[in-house]
Parts: structure tokens; sequence; C-alpha cells
């Protein structure tokens, strides 16, 4: 195998292939090439069988990526060898082994949104108002027990006896966990901390799994967590032939429970790993990695890398400074427009924000340009409501003991099985100790035998034909018909389609075409499947948490710093770079560790850019209703001066009239000696506006659809003017004025 095309430290992290190895890539080091050519070499020149390799990664695009290279670059056939996602490889585990955790193979996986249901339910069912409790709190402590490798029946060591003392949330997680047992499910969480429990509980299965995996292989180790550190750990002690490819300076994701400890302890664990560091960059010019070197060197918790690049030394980075966030968001529009007009490629122009919110200036300059963008990581089209239904139904269908899909789908469309005859449905389930499903299968086989719970005829006939749906589709899956003719089917006789046909409005049409590409989206992974079925394609939509590229265009990316890593574009705009946003209030509140990971976030952004680098900051900003002068970031003044020029950018042909604000004590500090202008932080609020509506609170009206109703709220105005309504059957519902078929009587 020939390995000129890698640079000397590529090519010793690819020719030493046995024992630990940590690999060290620094920003655009050709790390992915390397990993690539690492497994190439293991098939190739050690002979190794694809079966005993295993890759994993985080994303289900890297996972594609590394395949389709080594598809391309090695005769060996690549379709036996184990390059995925650690949740998808613990899918796989657990279907393989789910009957020594007492689960059938066909366990449904939750999302975030439905493990969010379910503690809705807990905290319902306690009596816990969820103002006093989030879910989402309840949510983080679940999160954080299993990113922490707990599972229920594991003894609990110092850490997780913390998390027990809030005996409330302990026994909330408690109740939860047999919740998911119940429903023949689990968690993304603990996908993870089952694979754990087996390998731990069942000695024989790690055994197998240990010998059946000679070689594995990690990438962007810096965000694992402690649940999947120990999984590797335990599944790589046989040979130790574990490689953990990462970059300690790019660890941005402790929110989500990495932990940088797997990364900066590794020799710790492995005494005899050798350490190899890919510091030669080929993404961007030298001005701008050397000075991202010198911001990031500035951390403690770090291996420590000294990143170079053969690379022209590039433009100097622009550092601009805007007299609010209009003029900021103005002055990235005219760049982009001087950079358009020079034949730059607006599929190469990035713009980045610390925060979502902060993308809204941008849009609007964007728009006024008559610029196209999109905005990276939006809605998910399986977030839909619609979307999510028929998923139900078909989720319903692989797995009758998923009650939580039940619940949502039971009386969807409207078939009369309201809350109470539900509720009903439910107490019994429990005292029987059945699924919601096979308690209304037993209704629907032997009706008179359930007369105490006094169901009307109406809701006896709805049960009755849900049942018999979902068992007829469960016979074409048994028989292993198209799942597109198990979905149509599904879609049609639920009464689902006629129902959102009868919606004449806007949304009505919309839903119908998110329906229409669910089912584009179940014929395409039918023909890319040797054997397609619903459980594979539930297991594919649930597991891929990555956003989808939007289909080509010229378009401007819109985005999170989070949301670009692993990215590059030619030209990088990074906006609002001042104090209390990046780095954050929140940082600034914890101390010097989040600190350090808020300048690992600086540094991604930086070195994402190729050819040009500019960061804006405000003199005021717009935040929450308030106008705020925090001064620039404190990263700004880690940027030696001889890698940037420093200008400042009034709104133009305007500038900010402040006298629209209400404040006092207005004071500016005198300039720096280092070129930098630094402002006492103050808040000013707006004076409020006044803004007539068209349907004001107590209006009468009435709609093509539900009929007379009463204002009950009405908020924005013209375009954007919303209001809710109260109809005389007591529903209440929000609409957009502008797309709703509204009259006033």
């Amino acid at each position: 195998m020939n390995l000129d095309f890698l640079n000397e430290s590529q090519r010793q992290a690819v020719l030493l292939t046995d024992g630990p190895v940590m690999i060290l890539a620094g920003a655009g080091s050709g790390k992915t090439r390397t990993l690539v050519a690492r497994i190439q070499y293991l098939l190739e020149e050690k002979n190794v069988s694809p079966f005993q390799v295993l890759a994993v990664t985080f994303s289900n695009k890297a996972a594609r990526e590394m395949r389709e290279r080594l598809a391309v670059n090695t005769q060996i056939n690549v379709g036996a060898l184990q390059v995925t996602t650690f949740h998808a490889f613990c899918a796989r585990v657990l279907r393989m082994e789910a009957t020594y955790l007492g689960l059938s193979k066909n366990f449904t996986i939750y999302d975030d949104g439905e493990s969010q249901s379910i503690i809705k339910a807990i905290l319902a069912k306690r009596g816990i108002n969820t103002k006093e409790l989030s879910p989402y709190t309840v949510a983080a402590y679940i999160d954080g027990l299993k990113n922490r490798a707990y599972y229920i029946g594991l003894p609990r060591n110092e850490d997780i006896e913390k998390f027990a003392e809030d005996r409330r949330l302990w026994d909330i997680f408690l109740e939860y966990e047999a919740e998911l047992h119940r429903s023949n499910a689990v968690d993304f969480g603990g996908l993870i901390t089952g694979v754990l429990n087996l390998f731990r509980t069942f000695p024989e299965v790690l055994a197998k799994y240990q010998q059946k995996y000679k070689y594995v292989l990690v990438d962007e180790y810096q965000d694992t967590n402690r649940a999947q550190f120990e999984m590797i750990l335990l599944l790589s002690q046989q040979h130790r032939n574990i490689c953990v490819v990462g970059d300690e300076d790019q660890s941005i994701y402790s929110w989500r429970g990495a932990d940088i400890r797997n990364i900066l302890d590794y020799e710790n664990i492995f005494p005899e790993a050798k350490l190899i560091k890919l510091e030669q960059n080929y993404r961007s010019s030298k001005k701008i990695i050397e000075a991202a070197t010198e911001v990031i060197a500035r951390n403690v918790a770090r291996k420590g890398k000294q990143m170079w690049t053969n690379n022209d030394d590039g433009d100097e980075i622009k550092i601009v400074e805007c007299r609010d966030d209009r003029a900021e968001a103005e002055y990235v529009g005219h760049q982009i427009k001087a950079l358009a007009n020079e034949g730059v490629s607006l599929k190469d122009i990035a713009v980045f924000y610390r925060n979502n919110a902060h993308s809204r200036t941008i849009e609007d300059a964007l728009r006024k340009e008559k610029f196209p963008y999109r905005v990276v990581a939006g809605i998910k089209f399986y977030d839909r409501k619609e979307v999510k239904d028929m998923i139900s139904y078909m989720r319903v269908v692989v797995n009758k003991k998923d009650s939580l899909a039940l619940t949502r789908i039971i009386n969807t469309p409207a078939r009369g099985v309201g809350a109470t005859s539900l509720r009903k449905l439910e107490d019994e389930a429990v005292r029987l100790q059945l699924s919601l499903f096979e308690l209304i299968e037993k209704i629907a086989e032997n009706p008179t035998e359930y007369k105490h719970l006094a169901l009307s005829g109406k809701v006896q006939s709805a049960i009755n034909q849900l049942v018999h749906l979902v068992q007829e589709v469960q016979v074409l899956e048994n028989q292993n018909h198209s799942p597109v003719f198990s979905y149509e089917k599904l879609l049609n006789e639920s009464g689902y389609y006629e129902f959102l046909r009868a919606d004449k409005t806007y949304e009505g049409a919309a839903r119908l075409e998110n329906l229409e590409e669910l089912m584009s989206a179940i014929k395409q992974f039918e023909e890319a499947e040797t054997e397609p079925n619903l459980v594979k394609f539930l297991e594919t939509i649930t597991l891929d948490t990555t956003t989808e590229e939007v289909a080509s265009g010229e378009m401007v990316s819109l985005m999170t710093v989070h949301g670009s890593k692993g990215l590059e574009y030619p030209y990088v705009f990074l906006i609002g770079a001042e104090e209390n946003i990046f780095p954050s209030y929140k940082s600034l509140e914890v101390g010097p560790t989040a600190i350090e990971e808020e300048r690992r976030l600086f540094y991604v952004a930086m070195t994402r850019a190729m050819k040009q680098l500019t960061i804006t900051f405000a003199q005021g900003r717009m935040l929450w209703g308030s106008l705020k002068f925090n001064g620039p970031s404190q990263f700004l003044q880690e940027i030696p001066s001889r890698f940037y020029i420093w200008s400042s950018y009034q709104t133009s042909p305007k500038k900010t009239d402040f006298s629209d604000y209400a404040y006092d004590d207005f004071d500016q500090s005198s300039k720096s000696s280092d070129d930098a202008v630094f402002y006492r932080e103050k808040v000013y609020q707006t004076k409020k506006a006044i803004s007539p509506s068209n349907y004001p609170s107590g209006c009468k009206i009435m709609h093509a659809l539900y009929g007379e109703g009463l204002v009950l709220d009405s908020e924005g105005m013209g375009q954007e003017e919303k209001v809710t309504i109260q109809f005389r059957d007591g529903i209440r519902k929000k609409f957009m004025v502008k797309f709703a078929p509204l009259q006033k009587l």
C-alpha cells in the first residue's frame, strides 16, 4: 500500500497498528484521511478480516464518509466492516442480546421528545406541577446519570451518591426506568448503559465481542462521555489494540456529557500507549492558524500541540467594531455583497454566532440584500407533528408494548376515545399488568369481559377498527411486504389522510406534503436496504440525529459555532464577539474551567476559516428587549496585534438614535493602549410601542373551519399578528392571522 500521500506524522499513525495509540489530530490536519488509511492498512497489509475491525464515531455523516472513502480506496469488500456510531453499534448489540436484559429484539428506541412525554406523565401522576419541577430538569438529571455510566443495579460510587441525595429526582428516575422496561423500550443514554450492563453482568457476552473485534478505533474521542469511554475500555481489554483520534482543543460538548478527562488521562489508563500529534494544518492560511494557536495556548487543560501550515500567509484577520447589532448585520450583509460581486460563491460563505437568537439580524440583512441563505440545524423533519403521528402508528405495529406511541395515536384522528376513556383503559392495563395495546386487543376479542369499563359503542368500534388495522399490517410485515405498502395502508385506513385533506388551510396542505415526503423517505430506505422492514426504518430515523445538508444551491450558511464543528468555509464571519456573549455570561459565573471551554469554542470558530476570517462585535446590542454594552470579548485581546486589522463601522445611512431608549448614567471608558475599546455594561430599556391589532381581545370572529369564536388574546401587528381564539365547543386555538380564514362578526 502506497503511503506517499501522507506526511511523516500521518504515516506513523497508520503504521503503529498494535497496542494502544492516541492520535492528537489538530484542526484541518487530515484526520479522516489518516483514519481511513489506517483501516485500509489493517485490511490490506496486516490481512485483518473486516469482521475484526470496529470504528465508532458520533454522527451518521462521519461514519458514512469513512465507509465511502474506504469503498473507493480498497479492493477488499468492506461491507462486513463496522464503521458506525456509538448509538447504532449499541442498538445492534442490544438487538442481538436483548433477552439477557429482559427485552425483546424489537424494542423501541425513544427519542428525546418521547422521553419527555414519559417524564411529564410521571410528574402528573405524582401531582408535581411542571412549573415547580421542569421536565427538562428531570431529563438533564437522568442524562447526567447515564452519561456517568450508571444503570439500575450498579453499585453507587461517590459521584452517583451525590445524585441520589435529591430523593425526589432519584425516585422519578427509578420510575422512569421501570416505565421504559414495561414499554419494551430504551432511550438514547440507555443504549450505551444497556451494553455496559450487558458486558459487566454477563462475562460470556463480553468475551464474545472482545474476541470478535481485534482492532477498535474511536473518532472524535474528545467528545466521549464516561459511559462511552467505559464501554470501549471493556471491549478492547483482551487485544488492547485501541486507537483513539481526537483533539482536546476542540472539546466543546461538556453540556452534552463529554468528559475531557477521557483524552487528558488516556496515558494513565494505558501506560504503554503511543502518542502521535498531527500538527500540520492543510485548511487555513498561516495568519489564521498562528493566531488561533496563540489563543488556545492560554488553556491549561490540554496535551499541547503547535499547529503550523505550509499555506500562504493570507490576509490579516478583520476585527470590526460596530455601533450596534443592526450596524453589525448591515456590515456583514455589505461584505457578503462585495464578495459576491467579486465572484465568490455564496456556498463558500458562512456566518457563525454563539447563540441561535443572534441569527435574526443577520437573516434580516441577507433578506434585504436578497441573498438566499440556510440556517443549519433548524427544526428537523421527523420532529413535525404529523410525521411523529405516522411514525407512532408504525411503532405500534412493530412493538405492541409501546404504550407511549399508542397513546399518541389512539385518538388521532379523533375517534371518540377521549381523555376519560383513555384513563379507564390505562388504569385497567396497569391493573392487569398489560401494555395498552395488549388490553385493547383483548377488548376487541371479547368485549363482554370488559363491560365493567362502561365503554360507549363509539369507543368500542374505534378500538376494534384500530386493532384490526394494526394486526393486518403486522401480518404484512411478517410476510415481508414492502414497508411503503404498510405505510400507505396505515395512512389511508387510519383516516389520517382524509382528516388532513379536509383541512383546507395552508397548514393542512403543508402537513400533507410532509406525509408525502415521509413516504419518499421510506421508499428511499427500501431501495437502499436488502431486507427492508419497518423495524429497520424506525431505527434508522431515530438514530440519525445529524442535521441533513440542504440540497446544493448558492446559499450563505448561518449556524451556531457548535454547529460549525467539522465544517470549513473559505470566508467566515463570526459575529457577537462580546463579553457575556462569547464567552457567555454563564461561563463567566462558573469560572476558569468554563472559560477554557469557551476559548476552545472560539478556537473552533477561527479554524473553520480557510482564506478570510472576519470577527465583529457591537458597542451596544439589543438582548431580550434591553440594550446592553458589554465591550469586546476577552478572546479578541488574546489575538496578537500582528495578525489583525481593527476597524470600526457605523450604521449607514443613518445612525442608531439612542433617544429611542430610556436610560441614565451612560458612561464609556477611554480608549485603551492596545487599540480595544471597553465599556462598562449598561442596560437600557426600550420604550414600549403601542401597536394596533386587527383582531383585538374581545372581538367576535367566524373561522371557515371551526365556526364562531371569541378572540382571547392578540399579539404582534400587521402580517405578524397572532390571535388566540376560543370556539363555541370550548376548543382554544392560536393562529397567525395572515394564514387563517377569519372574518369579523
